[in-house]
């Protein structure tokens, strides 16, 4: 069992704000896997050349975190770590400059170790068993995963009800025709987007499909 909640500083809640603030801006989350590290920078530049100024880089590959510290360094381009699965990779992906964790699941270690070190973590949930609990470790955001075996929109509407000071990041089986529907609740954050930077695209340097897909996106739910 996790310990008890770490009391978050003003500085963590100021660091959540600003996050929260540049997402719901933005609205869509991209979900970069690198498997070359040499595609980082082109990859994250053609997102924001596209009008998209974050990234999530997963922990699915062993260059994560230094694909984290590239991106990190591009300037106007706010960065964040998923598949944050244990407290190591939460305090990895800090000193390599994400500014937020994402996750698949509702781990209370992490949670408890992200709170430590102040940064701000949205862990995955699928139930309102889980929402209760991230809730009661203090998350006021979080992932929900995979959405659209869950019920899609519908279930996020539904599932969002009681809990007015929730807000939602739906993720897993989104699409450019789809993704405007989960923007109309007024829960929803922002969206996950793992087709604008898909890894064939990546791997095939089509940096300017990426920039299309980015921009096409956008223009659609705005």
């Amino acid at each position: 069992m996790a310990g008890p909640v770490t009391p978050v500083t003003q500085s963590a809640l100021a660091a959540e704000r600003q996050v929260t603030e540049w997402l719901a801006r933005v609205q869509v989350l991209p979900v970069l896997t690198v498997s070359d590290i040499r595609t980082v920078e082109a990859t994250c530049r053609a997102l924001a050349d596209g009008g998209v100024s974050c990234v999530e880089i997963t922990y699915r590959t062993a260059c994560a975190n230094e694909a984290i510290e590239l991106a990190s360094q591009l300037p106007g381009l706010m960065v964040g770590a998923g598949t944050v699965l244990d407290a190591g990779q939460a305090a990895a992906a800090a000193r390599a400059g994400a500014r937020f964790a994402v996750a698949p699941g509702l781990s209370e270690p992490v949670v408890a170790a992200a709170q430590e070190i102040g940064l701000p973590f949205f862990p995955g949930v699928a139930t309102p068993s889980e929402i209760d609990r991230a809730r009661s470790l203090g998350c006021r955001v979080v992932k929900v995963f995979p959405v659209s075996s869950l019920g899609g929109p519908a279930f996020v509407r539904s599932v969002s009800a009681p809990y007015p000071d929730m807000r939602f990041i739906p993720t897993g089986g989104i699409n450019d025709a789809t993704i405007g529907q989960y923007l109309k609740l007024p829960a929803v954050l922002a969206c996950g987007a793992s087709w604008l930077c898909e890894q064939d695209l990546v791997a095939a340097g089509r940096f300017d499909e990426i920039r299309r897909r980015a921009e096409a996106t956008l223009a659609a739910v705005r």
